[in-house]
């Protein structure tokens, strides 16, 4: 295996299909509870993906670009994706915990001990993906700021260059959760690695010489630190973004470990990587890792011998919700070979790896870690055991140095 493949696995309630809940398999009453959560990473720990994200928000699932829709077929309500992964971590060894966290509207001191705990839960295994609010009816949770609605329509006048209004205030939302991740950053690298000497004999817990001030300050947030975490077991848990275009390009390039694009055929995908690597050069990151994995919603047959079922299931599902299903991402239905033609083919344009949303759970869970995987494996292009304890070793991510102690010596 000449550069390893990554995987990653997106989880969303019943599944990214609207009707998954109520496919046979299905576990609606579930939904709300640790062991639900619990057996889905499980599974995906027993396909050796390198890691999970947990899907949240800080409004309701709707089916309205932007507004809260009245839909009662649909699943509605979450639990907090943090808290998923830190009550899941001591219950799996190996496999990377990543939860979405939104930061608009919430504070990154909050975050940064959050995030660090998980990773102390998880013995280096937590991570998170970031996300950015643009809506108005999220922002009326909070109260704290006005953001005018806008429709789908305006979105692609801004991905064409157009709309110079919606442009300024999606580069600040942007802006905004660049210095968020800075500052989870600093707060991170606040306690050195030995900042804890414990020593009973001498009363001395921690030296604290070793804890340091951030003194962040900038547009968005004044932040002085120190954290009351000390420094994660990994320094750094890895950051994550989910990205469309170009404004939220430029945030991965600027503080992301791994930006998840949404390319629909593999020339899109060279065009996509290319812009990401353009705009990391401009930030002055070129020597630094990002890693590019492609996100997919699958619906995937158990095997290649029952090729029809995966069509079948999908023709099933857009009939109870009464549409066709779209996404942002390409949607696959087909064979775990089929899709591992796909993913080799995407992979030779240079994406490091891909993060796949099964349309519906467990089916397309399953699919993935006891058929895509398998087939992976017999093409020598997917590992066959973890090679690393921490999220970071999975990813191929050294450990960074503490920020401060740099200073200091």
């Amino acid at each position: 295996m000449s550069a390893p493949l990554h995987l990653a696995v997106a989880l969303d309630g019943a599944g990214w299909h609207p009707a998954a809940w109520r496919e046979p398999d299905a576990r609606p009453t579930d939904l709300f509870t640790a062991g639900y959560w619990a057996d889905l990473v499980a599974e995906a720990e027993a396909g050796l993906v390198d890691l999970v994200t947990i899907e949240d928000a800080v409004g309701l699932q709707t089916s309205d670009f932007d507004a809260q829709d009245t839909r009662v077929d649909q699943v509605r309500g979450r639990l907090d994706a943090v808290l998923i992964a830190a009550r899941v971590a001591p219950l799996t060894r190996h496999v990377g915990l990543v939860p979405t966290a939104t930061v608009t509207h919430t504070e990154p001191f909050h975050l940064s001990k959050a995030i660090a705990t998980l990773d102390y839960v998880s013995r280096g295994r937590g991570g998170v993906r970031v996300q950015v609010s643009g809506r108005a009816h999220e922002a009326a949770h909070f109260g704290r700021r006005t953001i005018p609605p806008f429709r789908y329509e305006d979105v692609l006048e801004l991905n064409a260059g157009r709309n110079p209004e919606l442009a300024t205030l999606f580069t600040d939302l942007f802006d905004e959760a660049a210095d968020y991740v800075e500052v989870l950053r600093r707060l991170w690298d606040s306690w050195e690695d030995d900042a804890e000497i414990r020593d009973a004999a001498t009363g001395r817990f921690i030296d604290r010489d070793k804890l340091h001030y951030i003194d962040f300050s900038g547009r968005f947030f004044d932040v002085k630190g120190p954290s009351i975490t000390p420094r994660p077991p990994q320094g750094q848990p890895p950051v994550t973004a989910l990205a469309h275009a170009t404004i939220p390009y430029r945030l991965a390039a600027r503080s992301a470990d791994v930006v998840y694009v949404t390319p629909h055929d593999v020339d899109s995908a060279r065009a996509i990587l290319a812009e990401v690597r353009a705009e990391q050069a401009a930030a002055g990151r070129e020597a630094e890792t990002l890693h590019v994995f492609a996100d997919l919603v699958v619906f995937l047959s158990s095997s290649d011998s029952d090729a029809g079922a995966a069509t079948d299931r999908l023709a099933r599902l857009d009939e109870r919700a009464g549409e066709a299903y779209t996404s942002d991402a390409l949607v696959f239905t087909g064979t775990p070979s089929e899709l591992a033609d796909l993913l080799q083919e995407w992979r030779a344009a240079g994406l490091s790896g891909f993060r796949l949303r099964p349309g519906a759970l467990p089916a397309d869970l399953t699919a993935i870690t006891r058929g895509l995987v398998p087939e992976l494996q017999r093409r020598d292009a997917f590992r066959r055991s973890y090679e690393a304890g921490t999220l970071r070793g999975l990813l191929g991510l050294s450990r960074p140095a503490n920020r401060y102690a740099e200073a200091t010596a």
